[in-house]
């Protein structure tokens, strides 16, 4: 089942002229990484950074690669909630978990094809899912566009400069090198990124960074077997913050504030939030079943609460 849909995904990508998709369809990812995974102290020591970050209230926020929704309620500062992901098995997820609301919309899509219109949230996150983009400045570009002026991108990126792999690469134990700023592939479609690499891209899109904290001082199998999650948490909360000055960890968080473009108001609307991926129309219909595009006749499926802008009805 899981090739099915990695060719479902490749067949995705050659249609639509994007890169490669990372399709958790059909995946137990929340159970078996999160739940039963033993990695209660980075969800915990997560949360830190995220509560460090976060403005503290907001209309809007779009939650890039939400999953099963492990982070939502952590942003319930704000008045509404995008979930987008590309797995809709992720997606009913996070519905069961949060329930169906008003304060949450729950989206399909692609993240190279954002079906938003431009300077539409005020503030995004994407946690846990920059690793699984093969072209990462085209993703950050497709972000940055869907944000206002002045609209908070809390970006959490897998650090290809952490003390393991400079370990490693030291001993000769792998080939590739940390200190260069080229992304590392070390499983399909699976990256590692050098923080100095991710600041050009931010800065070069416009983004001005704000604050960095590193997270993860600890993810050893070890010091997790023997160290209660909570105390591990509270002690990398203690080093967060030495993340302004040096990055080594295998997780870093970033506090990114887009300049420039226009600051929109809120769409009261749901159908002020969309555009069409295909065409960039602004204006699309809602006939129950599916939003028609009115500029090129798309039709992108609704199914089960969830708007679908990958396959067409």
């Amino acid at each position: 089942m899981e090739n099915y849909y990695s060719l479902l995904s490749t067949l995705y990508s050659l249609m639509t002229n994007t890169p490669p998709v990372c399709n958790y369809e059909g995946s137990d990812y929340q159970t078996s990484f999160w739940e039963q995974g033993g990695r209660e102290y980075e969800d915990l020591a997560e949360a830190i950074a995220l509560k460090r970050l976060l403005p503290q209230r907001g209309k809007l926020m779009l939650e890039l690669g939400a999953g099963a929704g492990r982070n939502t309620p952590r942003y319930s500062g704000f008045e509404k909630i995008v979930l987008l992901d590309y797995s809709t098995t992720q997606l009913a997820q996070a519905q069961e978990k949060l329930g169906i609301s008003p304060k949450y919309i729950y989206v399909a899509a692609d993240i190279y094809r954002l079906p938003f219109r431009d300077n539409t949230f005020d503030a995004a996150t994407m946690i846990r899912a920059l690793h699984h983009m093969a072209d990462a400045p085209k993703a950050l570009s497709q972000i940055k566009n869907v944000l206002q002026t002045n609209a908070t991108f809390i970006l959490e990126f897998a650090n290809k400069l952490n003390l393991k792999s400079i370990l490693r690469y030291w001993l000769g134990k792998q080939d590739w090198n940390p200190f260069t700023l080229e992304p590392v592939e070390f499983v399909k479609l699976n990256f590692d990124f050098h923080p100095k690499a991710i600041r050009n891209w931010l800065n070069e899109l416009g983004f001005n960074i704000e604050k960095t904290l590193t997270v993860s001082h600890f993810r050893l199998g070890l010091l997790k077997r023997i160290v209660p999650a909570k105390i591990l948490a509270a002690l990398d909360g203690v080093f967060q913050p030495t993340g302004a000055l040096f990055q080594f960890t295998p997780s870093v968080f970033v506090k990114a504030i887009k300049t420039g473009g226009a600051k929109n108001e809120t769409p009261l609307n749901m159908l002020d939030l969309f555009k069409c991926p295909d065409c960039g129309g602004e204006k699309l219909e809602d006939k129950k079943k599916h939003l028609l595009c009115t500029g090129c006749n798309a039709k992108w499926l609704i199914r089960d609460g969830i708007y679908d802008f990958r396959e067409k009805a």
